[in-house]
């Protein structure tokens, strides 16, 4: 792995304010604590509609490049995620560099945490890979500007149910969009992570009669879902080559590129992950090229964000999961825009989203 020294040279300042603009990005702020250890990237891409709200990520990146791309794109994905769900909030991300089951301790995330109330409250952070409802503990006692709290302390807990339930409505739309009918009984599904969101939607499938199959980088995480649901694994390294109905990814981004179209032989790809299209017009298009329905990822991932959305306004878990549930009819419509106009799936949600952002922003122009 490359050390911190020679992969902060690659982050110069030009490529940082050129990355930003490319997607117009409000603020990009870099954090660094030599007593915790902490590296941390906090991403803020647009807060037309409200304050930007969005998980932590920890992950041990190679170099500070790779972990600023994956804070922007995660970020911009959340300013379109929060718009297309219709919450009155805009899209940040933020992201630890490190070993979240080596590296991560209660002064790291309470340092983290003095940096997130450093935003003054244009920043709400949550629990995302790597990160749990323990670790939002530790940030709390920093910073008010936090979401997805353990229910003892006034919280909504977990999101992962939420976010699992979500992705199981898109995926029983896009299955209705193919063959007429919404069921999964037999269909052939493989999730790529079973991690808290990926089981939650395991279990989902396995009640409705799926024949599933998972994979993990853990064994250990494997090994826990196959004996408590019953389902297949198989290698990580072959998860693209195996036969199935519905590609589920559930870990990390970019799981969809010139190698792996080549080795999928799917005809739905519905998952939790962000950023599933390496290259959003590059792959998007490839997809229906191939014949495969893509369902936006942020479109049927929101679960997460509209729970810790009902945590900011008042929480109601009825009102989060009903909420999450009209993650089916959106997919619809999405898909309909998509036939309609002969353009990508991706597209069709990224001009909804647009649209209201736009309208907003145009609103509050003549106020």
């Amino acid at each position: 792995m490359e050390t911190m020294e020679k992969a902060a040279v690659n982050v110069t300042e030009a490529s940082v304010t050129g990355r930003m603009s490319t997607f117009n990005h409000e603020q990009l702020v870099f954090c660094q604590d030599n007593e915790t250890g902490l590296r941390s990237i906090i991403a803020i891409h647009n807060t037309t509609l409200g304050p930007a709200v969005g998980g932590t990520r920890m992950w041990a990146y190679g170099t500070e490049e790779e972990a600023m791309t994956d804070a922007l794109r995660l970020s911009r994905g959340m300013t379109y995620k929060n718009a297309l769900a219709g919450l009155n909030i805009g899209g940040g991300k933020a992201v630890i560099i490190g070993d979240a089951r080596k590296q991560k301790s209660e002064a790291l995330m309470r340092r983290f945490g003095k940096f997130v109330n450093s935003c003054g409250g244009k920043y709400i952070t949550a629990e995302d890979v790597g990160i749990s409802t323990r670790d939002m503990e530790y940030v709390r006692l920093e910073t008010k500007h936090v979401v997805g709290l353990p229910e003892y302390l006034g919280g909504s807990g977990d999101p992962s149910p939420v976010t699992a339930y979500g992705v199981y409505m898109g995926m029983k739309a896009s299955q209705k969009e193919l063959s007429g009918n919404d069921s999964l009984a037999g269909k052939k599904v493989v999730v790529q992570g079973v991690g808290h969101v990926g089981e939650y939607l395991v279990e989902h499938l396995v009640k409705e009669g799926a024949d599933v199959t998972i994979c993990d980088i853990y064994d250990d995480r494997v090994n826990a879902v196959v004996k408590k649901h019953g389902v297949k694994a198989v290698d990580a390294k072959d998860v693209y080559d195996i036969p199935m109905d519905i590609y589920s990814p559930c870990a990390l981004g970019a799981t969809i590129n010139d190698d792996t179209l080549d080795r999928l032989k799917c005809s739905i790809v519905c998952g939790a992950a962000n950023n599933q299209l390496k290259d959003e017009e590059l792959h998007g298009q490839e997809v229906l090229k191939r014949g495969i329905l893509y369902a936006p990822d942020y479109l049927v991932n929101a679960g997460g964000i509209i729970n810790c959305y009902w945590e900011i306004v008042g929480y109601n878990r009825n009102a989060a999961l009903a909420q999450a549930e009209g993650i089916y009819q959106t997919a619809l419509n999405i898909f309909q825009i998509s036939k309609t106009n002969s353009i990508p799936t991706y597209l069709a949600a990224n001009q909804l989203a647009e649209a209201r952002i736009a309208s907003i922003a145009k609103l509050k122009a003549t106020m």
